[in-house]
């Protein structure tokens, strides 16, 4: 994998000055963006991608050694993140008891007036179960409570291949169960409480929805769900599709999956392959926005589609010209940064 030539912040302001040139200006230095499936890729992400493509390394799946993979993530965390960060009135580190020791977490409380508890969203990072952390989510996480009004809870559940699965969504579960106060009393003080991710935090926060369906725990107001991955059985043609050329490749799923996922795992069980599971209905209402050049955009729509079957209240939002990973790309995409305070104004809708 390639490491870092430039200070970050530098490529940042690359970044940034390229994405946000006039349309045609972009056109006219990066070419016209691709179409695919009906779709033209959004000018500003066109200009991410062809710089990229400059700089990336190859891919995860080639013998990236998993140490390295973190270390690359978090640098790239940086580049597109800049500074200066969004401002929080509070920035707090939390230590969740979980199954298997301390699950660290960080709350982030933004600058509102707040008359009565604020409500909460307790939010799961991406990064294929393996290679996100804290620090590679904090822009989002920053941006998602400045924008929604809402204290921000990021847990950091363990990770593969380390802890392969159902080590993460054990953590998941914990930690959704202490920032409600099941069976006590919460440990904070809000009045609702959402779950939320993005790609595979995505997909943790749909398995706690089922988990606390079936185990009788007090529901979430409602699941934030940011390009889940919701189905590693049975691959859906996006898959195929968008398989290179647009940040997140087939074979990085590939990477992930089979660190995540041992030999001999069921990769049906619903609190993996959530699109698999028998039954549901009596879930909170969804907010469920996918990327159309994204490898897991039909998994992220099957899994709405079926939700609305069972009768949950879905808001299904297709981002035609994005591509995956948009949530950490809101200081250097304008494009990028609409999708995510479009999330936002869903969340404060259904926390409010």
């Amino acid at each position: 994998m390639a490491l870092p030539r430039f200070p970050a912040a530098v490529e940042h302001n690359v970044l940034r000055l390229a994405c946000n040139l006039p349309p045609r200006l972009q056109r006219l230095l990066f070419g016209p963006p691709p179409r695919l499936d009906g779709q033209t890729l959004a000018p500003d992400v066109h200009a991410l991608l062809r710089i990229a493509a400059l700089a990336r390394g190859e891919s995860l799946s080639e013998g990236a050694d998993v140490a390295d993979a973190r270390m690359q993530r978090r640098y790239e965390a940086q580049v597109v993140a800049g500074r200066p960060r969004v401002e929080m009135a509070r920035v707090e580190e939390v230590e969740i008891p979980g199954p298997a020791g301390t699950i660290p977490a960080r709350l982030y409380v933004p600058p509102v007036p707040a008359a009565e508890p604020l409500p909460l969203l307790v939010y799961y990072h991406g990064g294929g179960w393996v290679i996100g952390d804290l620090e590679t989510h904090d822009a989002p996480c920053r941006f998602l409570a400045a924008n929604s009004g809402a204290q921000v809870l990021a847990v950091d559940y363990r990770h593969a291949p380390e802890h392969p699965f159902p080590a993460a969504v054990e953590d998941a579960v914990a930690a959704y169960a202490w920032a409600t106060g099941y069976p006590d009393d919460p440990p904070l003080a809000v009045n609702r409480v959402a779950v939320g991710g993005d790609s595979a935090g995505a997909n943790l926060a749909a398995a706690v929805c089922l988990q606390a369906r079936d185990g009788k725990m007090p529901l979430p107001a409602m699941q934030l769900l940011i390009y889940p991955v919701t189905d590693c059985s049975q691959p859906l043609p996006s898959r195929q599709l968008f398989r290179e050329g647009f940040l997140l490749t087939r074979r990085d799923m590939d990477y992930f999956e089979d660190r995540y996922l041992p030999p001999g795992t069921d990769r049906s069980d619903p609190r993996v392959s959530v699109l698999r599971a028998g039954d549901l209905g009596r879930l909170p209402p969804a907010y469920v926005a996918t990327a159309g050049f994204d490898p897991l955009r039909d998994e992220g729509e099957a899994y709405a589609e079926r939700l609305r079957q069972a009768g949950v209240e879905v808001a299904l939002r297709r981002h035609p010209g994005l591509v995956h990973t948009f949530a950490n790309l809101t200081a250097i995409c304008p494009s990028a940064r609409q999708a995510m305070l479009e999330a936002c104004g869903a969340l404060r809708m259904g926390l409010a």
